[in-house]
This record gives structure tokens, C-alpha cells and sequence, in this order.
């Protein structure tokens, strides 16, 4: 089956870390015929925005995108691009599975979870406005729509994969109205999926029993801003944020990417960890149907990751080194028995 895929390369270490996992992605042999548009710093320079219209006509054609990390301004300048395309494409659910890879350097061990964060609302929505000199106010969001969407894709995601358990973590003691409301959308769901059981916990106390017991937790069920947090701090579990996937999904489109920043200081140095976009693609693979691919790629990183690391885990291993050990290992995976 031949796919077609839009790449978008992004800013800092993006190109590095792309280049890399679109190298192995090929290298499973899967057909794919890459569509490569410019948004970032690159179309600001180009066209004097950083998200151009072909961007989004490009991913509405193909329906799947793989994406480098983008710069947004801090406190100024243009809105985030992740954000927008988000609300563009409809891209509901933000899904991290964040798993220990072996050998690899970590706080803690055999950790397995999967991060499901509502990607539209909540204080993400951006509606901020100056109440008087020195008041600035920002309205949260929590819609019954959203949240019984996410909810649904929580347990819909839980029943496919076969896990366990789905835990809302919200802060509703506070928030009675809003976090209230997230929360009676996502119990209404879990009444229609009794094979998945179903736990709430406040965000303050989930943090510190997700770094004490991080075994104790299956799929995380979240809101926006509490999500971004989160699937943080299980990134910090296993590694960092240079060894976990990310996929932004809606019901008509899918964006793959890497969950890092753009590491400005290394960007061009050949010292990016490319693992994270790397999985992303094997997240990518699974979803054009072709699991096989994926369970490759994600198997060559695993046996690669027990005796190579880049510097952000300690080692010594470029870019180009890391990327061309998991092409070897997803070539001698491929190859068939006896060769």
C-alpha cells in the first residue's frame, strides 16, 4: 500500500531529528511519498507567517502529517503554531504513550502509561484579556462536547490496546463548575466501557504518586493544561522528553511529532536525541496500517537504546550515529530469516 504523508521539518533540531526518522522509516520499506512544506521560522522568513495557508491545504490532502518541533515566542510575537493547527484540524486528543525503554537512565522503572489530554480548550484557549493597569485575566474553557469527546476516545483507545484502567486527574475540589463538569462527561462514559476500570484522582496528588508508584497508572485521562504537565513530568520518568512519542489526533486528520522544544543551543551540532521523533513515526506506521512497520522500528530502538545514548542520557552517540544503528537494526529485522 503506497501512503502519502506531509512533512513539515520544524525549527532548531527539527530538520536533524525529522531527516532521521523519516531515514528509518524507510528503511522498513513501507511506501510513503513525502510531501515537504515550509512552516516555522522558515515560512516567516519566506512569507511572512509561520503557518501558510499550503500547510494546512497540504495536510487536509494527505490526512497525515509528521512534525518537527516549532518555536513559539515566549510572552510576544505570533501565537503558537502548535495551537493552531490543533484548532484548525480539528486535532482533539493529544496521545503520548510514554514507556521505560532498556538500559536507559531513568528515575524509575517499567513505567507504562498512556497520556490522553483534551487539545482544544481549557486555558489553552487563549481567551486572555487586560481587566485594569496590572490585571490580566484568562478565561478557562471546559465545553460538555469536548470533554465527553475526549472521554470517549480515553476508553475508545483503553478497549483497543487492551489496557486496563483510565484515570481522570482533575482539580475539581477547586474548580467546582469547570473540572466538575469534565469530570460528569468522563464518568457518563466510563458507564458504557465495564471492561476498563475507572478512577478519578486531583492533579496535585496524581503528580506525586506518578513519580513515587508510576506502576499504580495505566491510561491518564486529562484537560489541556493539566495534560501538557503531565505528560511532562512522565516524560522526566523514563528519560526525558527526547525518548517519547506524540501524536495530535482528530476524527479526520493526524499530526506525529516529537514532543521536545526546538533545543535552539544544539540545533546543526549533530547532538539531537532523534528517538522521540523516531517513535513518533512508528506511532505514525501503526496509524496508516501498518503495524508490522511500526513494531520494527519500535524494536530497533529498543535494542539499539540499551548500549548507545546521546548526550541528554549520558553518551557520547550523535544523531547520525543513533539513526544509522536503528536503520541497521530495523534492516536486519526486516531481512528474513537465514539471509
Amino acid at each position: 500500500m503506497s501512503h502519502r504523508v506531509t512533512l513539515l521539518y520544524g525549527d532548531g533540531i527539527g530538520p536533524e531529528v525529522i531527516d532521521a526518522a523519516v531515514r528509518v522509516i524507510e528503511a522498513t520499506g513501507v511506501d510513503i511519498t513525502w510531501e515537504a512544506v515550509d512552516a516555522g521560522q522558515v515560512a516567516l522568513q519566506k512569507v511572512g507567517v509561520p503557518l501558510p495557508p499550503p500547510v494546512l491545504d497540504s495536510i487536509r490532502r494527505n490526512r497525515v502529517a509528521l512534525k518537527g518541533p516549532m518555536m513559539t515566542p515566549i510572552a510576544e510575537g505570533f501565537p503558537s503554531i502548535n495551537v493552531a493547527l490543533r484548532k484548525e484540524l480539528g486535532l482533539y486528543a493529544n496521545l503520548r504513550p510514554t514507556k521505560s525503554l532498556p538500559g536507559v537512565p531513568a528515575p524509575a522503572r517499567d513505567v507504562d502509561v498512556v497520556v490522553v489530554r483534551e487539545n482544544t480548550e481549557s486555558l489553552y484557549a487563549g481567551i486572555e484579556h487586560t481587566v485594569s493597569r496590572g490585571v490580566v485575566e484568562s478565561v478557562k474553557v471546559i465545553t460538555e462536547e469536548a470533554s465527553t469527546r475526549i472521554a470517549r476516545f480515553a476508553f475508545e483507545y483503553a478497549r483497543r490496546e487492551g489496557r486496563r484502567k483510565v484515570t481522570a486527574i482533575h482539580k475539581a475540589n477547586i474548580m467546582k463548575l469547570s473540572d466538575g463538569l469534565f469530570l460528569d462527561c468522563a464518568r457518563r462514559i466510563a458507564r458504557e466501557y465495564p471492561e476498563v476500570a475507572y478512577e478519578e484522582k486531583l492533579v496535585d496528588s496524581a503528580c506525586m504518586q506518578l513519580v513515587l508508584s508510576p506502576h499504580l497508572f495505566d491510561v491518564l485521562l486529562l484537560e489541556n493544561l493539566y495534560g501538557d504537565i503531565v505528560s511532562d513530568l512522565c516524560a522526566g520518568l523514563v528519560g526525558g522528553l527526547g525518548v517519547v512519542p506524540g501524536a495530535n489526533l482528530g476524527d479526520e486528520y493526524a499530526v506525529f511529532e516529537a514532543v521536545h522544544g526546538t533545543a535552539p543551543d544544539i540545533a546543526g551540532r549533530n547532538l539531537a536525541n532523534p528517538v522521540a521523533a523516531i517513535l513518533s513515526g512508528a506511532l505514525m506506521l501503526a496509524h496508516l496500517g501498518e503495524p508490522a512497520a511500526s513494531r520494527r522500528v519500535v524494536d530497533a530502538v529498543r535494542h539499539v537504546i540499551q548500549s548507545m545514548w546521546t548526550k541528554d542520557l549520558g553518551g557520547t552517540a550523535t544523531t547520525a550515529e543513533m539513526r544509522d544503528a536503528i536503520i541497521a537494526q530495523v534492516s536486519a529485522l526486516r531481512a528474513p530469516k537465514g539471509e
